[in-house]
């Protein structure tokens, strides 16, 4: 019995120190973790802009929450496809302004110019060599880039909308040669002068002056549009009268009309017919 008894004293105090060390290392692990100096992010993470003594990363500035302008939205959207932006006052601003909406177009299959003016004929066909072109149907040698096609394709599918001259291939994409023909049937070199200087705009709403049509990208068609149901078919499809005062002409934006105002487009009714300018754009 007293064996019995001194073996179960032995085993209770065994069991005694067991607890007391687990418990003491526990107390020592938690002081250790507790006092132990923070660890610099930019050793373990190699943080962009951390010093040697910097405790957590830095936060950004915080945002404005004053709205974007329509100016800032438009300029926004252009620069995902026009990697220079003019300065204000220059020829180009003024190109810009005038006929650079087609630039907020978001397809991935539609290209745009690097640049707003081709020098010349080479230029020019250097840039289109690279667009894939589709032909508008029940037309003679008109085409334009293939969104552009597709979309015009399916709203004359929908209602009769005729090209402007009824069939011909100036209506669609153009050659250098063709812009500069034009040109100079509406201008000449001293209205290009003046255009350059800022003098004059109004021609702008005429013709282009060369190099610089929306023709030349495929993206521009002029059409025969007379009533309200072929221009609310022609929006539903991505097609818009961007030039004002250019009645004929059609620019293929590839947007809904709801989000035209999102990208900064002004809308603006002059003699009946609504055009969506860029918010460049200044009435003269």
């Amino acid at each position: 019995m007293k064996r019995i008894i001194k073996k179960a004293k032995f085993i209770f105090t065994a069991i005694f120190i067991c607890l007391a060390l687990v418990a003491s290392n526990s107390i020592q692990r938690y002081q250790t973790v507790t006092n132990a100096p923070t660890t610099n992010p930019c050793l373990v993470l190699e943080v962009s802009g951390c010093t040697a003594n910097a405790q957590e990363p830095s936060l950004p500035s915080p945002v404005s929450s004053q709205p974007l302008s329509e100016q800032e939205r438009f300029v926004a959207a252009i620069m995902q496809n026009l990697k220079v932006m003019p300065e204000p006052g220059s020829y180009e601003y003024t190109l810009l302004r005038s006929y650079g909406a087609a630039f907020i177009n978001p397809a991935d299959n539609v290209k745009l110019p690097p640049k707003l003016i081709f020098n010349n004929e080479e230029d020019t066909k250097e840039f289109q060599s690279q667009l894939q072109l589709e032909k508008v149907v029940n037309t003679n040698d008109c085409y334009l880039q293939k969104s552009a096609a597709e979309a015009l394709n399916k709203a004359r599918l929908q209602f009769n909308i005729p090209l402007k001259s009824g069939y011909g291939a100036s209506d669609c994409t153009r050659s250098f040669a063709t812009n500069l023909r034009f040109w100079h049937k509406y201008a000449n070199n001293k209205t290009l002068e003046k255009v350059k200087q800022g003098k004059e705009t109004a021609i702008l709403g005429v013709v282009a002056p060369p190099g610089t049509s929306q023709h030349l990208w495929g993206l521009a068609i002029d059409l025969g549009v007379f009533n309200a149901k072929q221009r609310q078919i022609l929006n539903q499809n991505g097609w818009f009268q961007t030039v004002v005062k250019d009645v004929p002409h059609w620019t293929y934006l590839g947007v809904s009309a709801e989000d035209l105002p999102k990208l900064g487009f002004k809308n603006q009714v002059i003699q009946g017919i609504t055009y969506w300018l860029t918010p460049l754009y200044r009435l003269l």
